[in-house]
């Protein structure tokens, strides 16, 4: 029962990478932070590289990687465009709904459903995670999905959201054709090849990147331990479970806000982390029922 400590570091690093983005992002270009994200996770995932070997690599894995490459490419994008858009407190919120997508796309892709217990967890995550935001600067219970209509961020991180679901699904697909750290490496270096044309098109893409080195190795850190942390829960585990312990990362992230950046708000968001925390538990406790 390990896969649930990997869950939950994995959600403590992607809390992590959303702070460091939101710092990259006040001198640095979006295209340069998301490709930053996957380009300087490498220098931490290759030393790992000679300790666990490189695996047998057959047509499976290569499809996969194409797929998941392809689709992060352009979720990396739309990711750090909709964070700079909008105002994180409408836009996180659409992340949570990956886990409700994946209800649809594993059992598609890989036939994982989770059981009874796990399945209502699933759902008080999504409901927790929604009613964290529910105060924020007086916007309202309906603020997140009226933003929808008018505010590109949150439809851009719907999108996100969306195709999250389906690069989650095949990267277990990735994993069971070669290892963890190999697919955490593999994914990350063929989306930073990818990106690299259009930073370099971006004309002075690169120019906020000396003055901002310190919070995009933050970020590039952060990114490596979520691709490690995630891809070991998920060879574990279920992926809408792993998935949807991954989204307590707004928890965290409410702390962070409140405790770093002075963020108001804290206590009217406790029901909200209560229950994530409580679905968190069911859907530990009921893997396999």
């Amino acid at each position: 029962m390990s896969w649930p400590l990997f869950a939950f570091l994995t959600a403590f690093f992607e809390s992590g990478k959303d702070v460091f983005a939101k710092l990259c992002l006040q001198r640095c270009d979006e295209y340069l932070v998301a490709w930053a994200w996957r380009l300087l996770a490498l220098p931490f995932l290759l030393p790992l590289i000679p300790v666990v070997g490189v695996p047998p690599l057959g047509a499976p894995f290569w499809g996969a990687l194409l797929v998941s490459g392809g689709l992060n490419v352009v979720t990396a994008v739309l990711y750090v465009r909709a964070i700079r858009l909008s105002d994180l407190s409408l836009t996180v919120p659409m992340v949570a709904l990956t886990p409700l997508f994946l209800l649809l796309s594993s059992p598609l892709i890989l036939g994982e459903f989770p059981g009874p217990v796990g399945l209502a967890g699933v759902l008080l995550i999504v409901a927790g995670s929604y009613l964290l935001y529910l105060g924020q600067r007086s916007r309202g219970v309906l603020a997140p999905l009226r933003a929808l209509l008018g505010d590109s961020g949150p439809r851009l991180m719907l999108l996100v959201a969306l195709l999250w679901s389906i690069t989650a699904n095949v990267d277990k697909i990735g994993l069971r054709h070669s290892s963890t750290t190999f697919w955490a490496l593999a994914v990350n270096l063929f989306i930073a090849c990818a990106m690299l044309p259009l930073v370099l098109r971006r004309r002075g893409a690169l120019a906020g990147m000396g003055g901002s080195f310190a919070p995009l190795l933050g970020l590039g850190f952060c990114g490596a331990m979520t691709s490690l942390c995630q891809m070991t829960a998920i060879s574990m585990a279920l992926v809408p479970y792993v998935i949807s312990i991954k989204r307590t990362s707004t928890v965290l992230s409410v702390l962070w806000g409140h405790f770093l950046f002075g963020e108001q708000g804290f206590r009217e968001r406790l029901a909200g982390t209560c229950i994530m925390v409580a679905g968190a538990v069911m859907i530990t406790l009921g893997q396999g029922r």
